[in-house]
């Protein structure tokens, strides 16, 4: 397994397994059972994604010790402000059957987000959190918070792929000292992502899929990706991506596919955002 090292000296896997929509528990705790069985360490949930209890049952079952795995949750809108915050973590620690959470972030920045991330740096300082970020925060919002708070977020999780690469994001993450986090790294197949014939292209060169080619230029770009599937000989493709190093001539080219916007939803848009504020879980 590689690694990367957090703002607070914590490591992170580099590639992990997302759960999002797989909300069967049944189907969830064979998902990520069969993810660490192939190596993965790195699990990410969400209050939101309805399936902590299907984590924390497969982690129980897994074999693998608590400490080589690495456990992600998030704080949905709802429970927006200091006192419902502090209360889902204690939620979310009781449904994941934990004693910690290695990494807790904002799900999304709406709602008393502030009065969430306090919450966040008192468990932090309890020891119920191993570190705290943010999710879905553009680089306003981003910067607003890392001015305004005790704990500097250690990631900060946000759609990227090769479509909607977040150069500037990733820049002003960088400058701040917090991780990249890519959700949707394959865009969640919009665009006829697995028929692409430039990245179809480039991964006949290396022998490697689409898929892997997309992980692979991430990854390059010191991005942490967490893929995500239901079938384990996807899963485990996804998981063999750092036997081959993308060339410079095919980074340029994969760079240039960035379209600089996303494919999903827009927090400019107020249609969006109150229909997500209005999402209960």
């Amino acid at each position: 397994m590689y690694y990367v090292t957090l703002n607070n000296g914590i490591k992170m896997p580099k590639i992990g397994y997302g759960v999002y929509q797989i909300s069967n528990v049944a189907e969830c705790e064979k998902c990520v059972l069969d993810a660490i069985r192939i190596g993965y360490r790195l699990i990410d949930t969400a209050q939101a994604y309805m399936n902590e209890e299907a984590v924390g049952n497969a982690v129980k079952a897994c074999g693998v010790s608590r400490e080589k795995l690495f456990i992600t949750t998030k704080i949905w809108i709802t429970n927006g402000g200091y006192e419902k915050a502090k209360k889902s973590i204690d939620a979310s620690l009781k449904k994941l059957q934990m004693e910690y959470i290695d990494l807790m972030l904002i799900h999304q920045p709406f709602n008393d987000y502030y009065g969430i991330y306090h919450a966040m740096e008192n468990a932090y300082k309890e020891g119920k959190l191993r570190a705290i970020g943010v999710s879905n925060f553009y680089p306003d919002r981003f910067i607003d918070l890392s001015h305004f708070v005790e704990i500097q977020p250690a990631v900060n999780q946000v759609e990227t792929h090769v479509f909607q690469q977040q150069k500037k994001a990733h820049e002003i993450m960088t400058k701040y000292g917090t991780v990249h986090e890519a959700w949707g790294p394959f865009a969640e197949g919009r665009k006829d992502f697995f028929a692409n014939p430039e990245l179809k292209h480039i991964g006949e060169k290396y022998n490697k899929s689409i898929a892997q080619v997309a992980l692979r230029f991430l990854l390059q770009n010191d991005i942490v990706v967490i893929p995500k599937s239901i079938h384990k000989d996807r899963m485990k493709q996804n998981f063999d991506v750092f036997d081959f190093v993308l060339a410079e001539e095919d980074m340029r080219c994969i760079t240039k596919m960035d379209e600089e916007q996303s494919l999903f939803y827009s927090h400019y848009d107020s249609k969006f955002v109150e229909r997500i504020i209005n999402c209960k879980i």
